[in-house]
């Protein structure tokens, strides 16, 4: 028998989803869990992705990549959870550089409690370069949920 949710007792209201268009398949896992708890909790999805100012693999403006960020979360919501959708696209001189200070803030801005994102594996480079999920999980409020890759595709 399927748990019975209380609508005004959810855990979680909204998860964000750090997504990054250019590697949709390294993002599946993530994307797949955050379905999974969206439905449970019947929460809304906050899609953000984070792109250069200047023409990038997946969009040549940041209102090209807005668009495509728009259809991705529209084509998880009705493909995978049925739930509220929104997406942010946020632009950064410098995404390599920005993405854990852009992350941080864009949970305070889209009032995120939990993030689910996607990582890698640990390795030896993460005691002088920590990896995004754990540098954002240690400047927020909001639960962290950090999926690593699938056994395959480690």
């Amino acid at each position: 028998m399927p748990a019975v949710i209380d609508k005004g007792m959810n855990m979680f209201k909204k998860i964000m989803v750090p997504v990054d268009l250019a590697h949709k398949d390294a993002i599946e896992p993530a994307v797949t869990a955050a379905s999974d708890l969206a439905r449970h909790y019947g929460a809304e999805v906050c899609y953000v992705g984070v792109t250069a100012t200047t023409p990038g693999s997946v969009a040549r403006t940041p209102e090209e990549y807005q668009q495509k960020l728009d259809a991705f979360a529209q084509q998880q919501s009705q493909q995978h959870h049925g739930q509220a959708v929104s997406a942010r696209a946020i632009t950064s001189p410098d995404p390599v550089v920005d993405l854990n200070d852009v992350l941080v803030k864009a949970i305070k801005d889209t009032g995120a409690d939990l993030v689910v994102m996607a990582t890698h594996l640990p390795r030896h480079l993460d005691a002088v370069l920590p990896a995004h999920g754990g540098e954002v999980a240690t400047h927020t409020d909001a639960s962290v949920f950090l999926i690593r890759p699938s056994e395959g595709k480690r």
